[in-house]
């Protein structure tokens, strides 16, 4: 059976990231982990280091959109983006991920240009910016969910600091100068410091969560399980400093979160769907050994206080929509039933995975796309999808505007 060339099916690129768990993504796609490798993340677009492919024949997403843009992406989309604006992904975090701050598209294009200048490659270790583009980003969390989202408030981070005998000496500080001196002066101190003030909290910590007095809305939880299978701890991470500063974020499945320039975050643990713009620009902070830079790190953080934003979605029919404050992308919910029918016309070109049951696709010819497998369909085309029993769809796609 042929499909069409305006909806497919296409194939995305596994990335096994050491953070990564070892089941989720493998089952998701009915695939064996013979090698048991860390099968971190799924992507489904058409991003340069690891486009999507066209199947059956396995031309790449990227050179399929490349040959016609006009009439896979829409002549609006092309006109803005000049290509795919968003990046697809599955995740599966089975290890904390990096502290991480994403620019604003003016700042990346800023960066990008002085590194091209200063003849960075590309694909040195110490690049901050890979391309021109900013990376706004939602997630739709596929279980329970942990992450660090932002500063908390004056008032919160005034409690841990005078709560936490080993961060007291901090809080005169943080009443003088704020969160940016606060943060600044954690990112600057020497190494010998940072283990001062936190080798004997860590090792608290551990004893605590060893003991049952921590949960996952504790801080210590999190430094407890980031160091509680070290043998010998010596140099702690300093990223430490942010589980303590930064809201801990608990979303249940089918909740979502925001994530756009400036604001600090880093994944804790769990699985989702996540759609960002079609980047690779990240400033990291520290909790993993990825390259830090702080000068970068500290122009483009923002020093406030965040209150996460949980965006539970917005239902009409079948389709819940979460929406997004940026016209890169845009991602909605399709649940249905056995029997029950979606339909729709694309503004642009949509990518669509199926998470629970299997749908059978209206085309030229009827085929049948199941858990785990991705549909895409260009733009300006009319589709109709039928449940084959109970379903959950993730669909990502430009908004209109």
């Amino acid at each position: 059976m042929q499909e069409s060339n305006s909806i497919f099916k296409i194939k995305g690129k596994v990335q096994n990231y050491a953070w990564g768990g070892y089941n989720y993504i493998p089952e998701l796609l009915n695939i064996e982990n013979t090698n048991h490798l860390p099968f971190a993340e799924y992507w489904m677009g058409a991003h340069p280091l690891a486009p999507a492919e066209i199947l059956p024949n396995k031309v790449s997403l990227q050179d399929f959109i490349q040959q016609n843009p006009e009439k896979v992406l829409g002549q609006s989309v092309q006109n803005i983006f000049n290509g795919l604006p968003y990046l697809f992904k599955v995740l599966d975090v089975h290890q904390m991920l990096s502290i991480q701050v994403h620019p604003t598209k003016e700042a990346a294009a800023i960066g990008f240009i002085a590194e091209e200048a200063a003849g960075i490659s590309l694909n040195a270790p110490n690049r901050n910016y890979k391309d021109k583009n900013h990376k706004p980003e939602v997630m739709v969390a596929l279980s329970d969910f942990w992450l660090l989202h932002g500063f908390k408030s004056k008032e919160a981070i005034e409690k841990t600091l005078q709560d936490i005998l080993e961060l007291n000496v901090l809080l005169g500080l943080f009443k003088a100068e704020g969160y940016k001196g606060l943060y600044q002066f954690l990112m600057e101190i020497d190494q010998q410091q940072v283990n001062s003030i936190l080798l004997p909290l860590v090792k608290k910590e551990i004893s605590k969560k060893n003991t049952d007095l921590l949960t996952k809305a504790m801080p210590g939880w999190w430094v407890a399980t980031l160091y509680e299978n070290v043998q010998e701890i010596s140099d702690i991470d300093r990223g430490i400093f942010s589980i303590y500063l930064f809201n801990i974020v608990h979303l249940k499945t089918g909740e979502a979160i925001f994530q756009g320039a400036g604001v600090p975050h880093a994944y804790l643990e769990g699985q989702n769907v996540e759609l960002m713009a079609n980047s690779d620009n990240v400033l990291r902070g520290g909790l993993t050994p990825k390259h830090i830079d702080v000068t970068e790190l500290m122009k483009h953080t923002l020093f406030e206080a965040i209150i996460p934003n949980i965006i539970r979605g917005t239902k009409k029919g079948y389709e819940k929509n979460y929406p997004c404050p940026i016209n890169d992308f845009g991602i909605s919910a399709i649940e249905l039933e056995a029997g029950q029918s979606y339909t729709a016309t694309t503004t642009s070109v949509e990518i669509l995975l199926v998470i629970e049951g299997a749908i059978i696709v209206k085309d030229h010819e009827n085929f049948i796309v199941g858990r785990g497998e991705v549909l895409a369909i260009i733009a300006n085309e009319k589709y109709m999808l039928t449940a084959t029993g109970k379903t959950l769809i993730y669909k990502a796609f430009v908004p209109v505007f």
